[in-house]
């Protein structure tokens, strides 16, 4: 017979004695929602209180997750297969080059090209965490992920994400600098201006990683392991949950917004003064220039912020699996791609020094 002990967060936790010890009398417990959370025990004192006393092997008693992937028909796996694996590939080849490119070229270094290497550099981490082992599963008949190699995924999955959402705004920032105050370019954007504002990125991706992680490590999982996803996500991970996920979906909400809002709000704000010192330029050839690099610059910004809202700034209550899917191959899996041919390839100092490099290989 079980009896009500107390309320863990908006759950009812059902009880019985199970043994005593010199602390207390221990009791096993269950939640009333009927998912139930074997191993996990609560310590009745005589104040009344109940404390979380989890089994000594782990916090959940799943040990691995099956991945559904894109899709359930088999017949489309080898196709997205060799879809993804061109994809994956391009990727590599773009982002790799371009940051030997510009290690191998002293005209590009500048502050411009010290950031486009850096995105370079995430784009190719963002991209090498997760395409990798979807394309594993593409080929297996179970695709399987345990336990530990979901988290580390999880986490270094949102350590580049955020980055890069903070690394865009950085560059409309160095662009507005560059258009708007020409002069003091130099100046306000200094090696050690460049190296504080790239530290800042890493910092806070690794402190908003290591929160989401840290609470999904208090998160129980009982006989539910099947991840609605391609990878470990955080929305899919906590609706497979025994346990209340209050708030690691506060922590979604308020983190989400934050870096995906505020760096929305800065190169929004950055492209306003842009645009208005755009049109101040007489030259209609300059005037073309320059809209022509702020349109593929605001064309991928709004790709990545477009597609990450309709992941993470929506209501849990009105939330689409499928549609989080779509939305996600587009900021983990194409955006990567894209990026390398948005920011550089278009670039006439990047052709002259591809050019000069392919020379220089040749000539040796």
């Amino acid at each position: 017979m079980y009896f009500i002990v107390c309320l863990y967060f908006n759950k009812t936790i059902l009880c019985r004695p199970n043994s005593l010890s010199s602390v207390g009398i221990k009791f096993e417990c269950c939640l009333c929602d009927f998912r139930y959370a074997p191993n996990t025990l609560f310590l009745f004192t005589e104040r009344s209180h109940c404390k979380k006393i989890m089994d000594a092997n782990n916090h959940s008693t799943v040990t691995q997750f099956f991945l559904k992937g894109l899709t359930d028909e088999p017949r489309f796996q080898l196709p997205l297969y060799i879809l993804f694996l061109l994809i994956y590939s391009t990727c590599v080849v773009g982002n790799l080059g371009m940051i030997l490119l510009i290690i191998l070229n002293t005209h590009l270094h500048t502050p411009m090209y010290y950031f486009i290497r850096n995105l370079s550099f995430i784009d190719l981490c963002h991209s090498t965490v997760i395409i990798p082992k979807m394309l594993v599963n593409f080929v297996s008949e179970k695709n399987v992920i345990s336990y530990h190699e979901c988290m580390a995924q999880l986490y270094f999955f949102l350590v580049f994400v955020i980055a890069e959402c903070h690394m865009l705004a950085v560059m409309a920032y160095d662009l507005y600098v560059a258009i708007c105050s020409p002069l003091l370019y130099n100046v306000l954007m200094n090696y050690q201006v460049c190296s504080w504002l790239m530290a800042g990125v890493y910092f806070l991706a690794v402190v908003g990683s290591t929160i989401h992680v840290g609470f999904m490590h208090t998160v129980l999982f009982c006989k539910a392991n099947v991840i609605n996803h391609y990878f470990c996500d955080l929305l899919p991970l906590l609706s497979l949950s025994c346990s209340s996920t209050y708030v690691n979906e506060l922590l979604v909400l308020f983190l989400s917004a934050f870096n995906i809002l505020t760096p929305t709000l800065t190169i929004l704000s950055a492209y306003i003064f842009i645009i208005t010192s755009i049109l101040r330029i007489h030259s209609t050839e300059g005037k073309f220039k320059a809209f022509t690099t702020c349109s593929s610059h605001i064309a991928a910004v709004s790709l990545a912020f477009g597609s990450g809202m309709v992941v993470y700034l929506q209501p849990s209550s009105v939330h689409s699996m499928t549609q989080g899917k779509v939305s996600s191959v587009f900021y983990t899996i194409i955006l990567p791609m894209l990026n390398p041919l948005i920011y550089s390839l278009r670039n006439k100092d990047v052709k002259f020094a591809l050019k000069k490099t392919y020379e220089r290989i040749r000539f040796s």
